[in-house]
């Protein structure tokens, strides 16, 4: 009942990284450029060693591998340039890529160590991922077996037919996906394999397969969405130099890089918001309580409609409360008998997913339980997991501290338990 069944072994292991950088560029290529993209010089760097610097800092990642054209595996200088942004913390692997992007990457796939359970799947046209991006997809991966950084469209949407514009979709439930993607190692390498096999019989076409993701899901596998970076842009076409350019100095200046990028949420400024959550419940004789998604035994239980979670409740007004989307009761009323005795995680989780949704992110967490017995302290491990995990975030931004109230009121004559929480969000500013 307290979230998903992921064991925290599973949740700190070290990943594998996997750039593809295996294309030909063609549509980035200029009059005056016929290099391919990934292999243009970028602040001193090749865009491909923009995303292997990023990944090798990261303290999960311990393995590297990178994905070349047959014509540039031997190439000493894009190999150099691999090595100084690797550094020596890292193993790095070179591979040659295939003739798609699917089959670069399951050349990179085979590469990847039985030791690795996590991999990292980036592509090498994407120079600004960043280390929170990186947290956000593998605590992402507490829920599924992949995890895909996304952005929703902001833009509305239309047809063409014959140049004429005509009635487009609703734009309310897209989404925008980018990469690094995260997969558990043996969910995607076997869809890979299955996918291949299908491609040899001819029972589906490969252009059907645009990022690992639709692989995995194609296999049978689940894939949440996760916040993405509006600044984790792609390089795609020759007009893409010159944002990259500018963002690249942004970035140089230390400046936000957001209105030098252009893309379809550059103009959107973002603004940080708090909410206040607070909620208490009766102590009734019980064989234990839930707080903040672990169970622990006692000789009481809290009273509730669900299983009466006082910390996840509060949490959970919190980030509707930080999004102008009213309270839990408006979306899980109590008169609503499905929720009865129901996981309050599920209650996080959808919260969660409404700020994912407006294209916000979850900056921090803080919750203080307030209680005189059972003792908090020595579950907060646990605690600190289940709601990360719950909401796809890092352990970092997740604070839970407890206090009495020193023997005072209903809290201190231990008749309930109470939890006063604050939660952070970023959202974008769009009037």
């Amino acid at each position: 009942m307290n979230g998903p069944k992921t064991e925290e072994a599973d949740v700190v292991r070290p990943v594998c990284a996997l750039v593809v950088a295996g294309g030909s560029g063609l549509r980035a290529r200029t009059s005056d450029r016929d290099t391919a993209k990934q292999f243009e010089d970028l602040a001193g760097l090749p865009v491909f060693a923009h995303a292997l610097r990023t990944l090798a800092a990261h303290p999960r990642v311990e393995c590297l591998i990178c994905v070349l054209p047959a014509d540039q595996i031997n190439n000493s200088e894009v190999r150099d340039a691999a090595h100084r942004a690797a550094g020596a913390s890292v193993n790095l692997i070179f591979t040659v890529g295939g003739a798609s992007r699917r089959a670069s990457v399951a050349a990179g796939l085979v590469c990847v160590s039985g030791s690795y359970r996590t991999v990292l799947i980036h592509d090498a046209a994407r120079p600004f991922l960043t280390a929170p991006l990186i947290d956000t997809v593998l605590a992402g991966l507490s829920r599924a077996e992949g995890a895909v950084p996304a952005l929703p469209v902001s833009d509305t949407l239309k047809r063409s037919n014959d140049g004429l514009i005509v009635s487009g979709p609703d734009r309310s439930d897209l989404l925008t996906v980018q990469t690094p993607q995260a997969f558990r190692t043996d969910a995607i390498s076997g869809a890979h394999r299955k996918l291949e096999a299908a491609l040899e019989q001819g029972t589906v076409a490969e252009a059907a397969f645009t990022d690992d993701a639709s692989v995995l899901e194609w296999a049978g596998g689940a894939c949440v969405a996760v916040a993405g970076d509006p600044d984790n842009i792609k390089i795609t076409n020759p007009a893409d130099w010159a944002r990259v350019t500018r963002a690249i100095a942004y970035q140089q200046e230390g400046l936000d890089m957001a209105p030098s990028i252009g893309h379809a949420n550059a103009h959107i400024q973002r603004e940080t918001r708090v909410g206040v959550g607070y909620d208490t419940h009766r102590l009734v004789p019980g064989d234990g309580v839930w707080l903040c998604g672990h169970f622990i035994a006692h000789t009481h239980k809290l009273d509730g409609h669900s299983d009466a979670d006082v910390g996840l409740h509060a949490l959970t007004d919190a980030l509707l409360g930080a999004i102008g989307a009213g309270d839990i009761g408006t979306h899980f009323p109590p008169s609503d008998p499905q929720w009865k005795g129901a996981a309050s995680h599920q209650f996080l989780t959808h919260a969660g997913k409404l700020v994912g949704e407006r294209g916000g992110r979850i900056v921090n967490l803080d919750v203080v339980i307030i209680a005189e017995e059972p003792k908090v302290g020595p579950h907060r491990p646990a605690m600190l997991t289940a709601v990360s995990q719950a909401l796809g975030i890092e352990q970092s931004r997740v604070s839970i501290k407890a206090t009495t109230n020193e023997r005072m009121g209903f809290v201190g004559r231990s008749e309930g338990i109470a939890a006063f929480a604050t939660a952070s969000v970023e959202l974008p500013n769009d009037p």
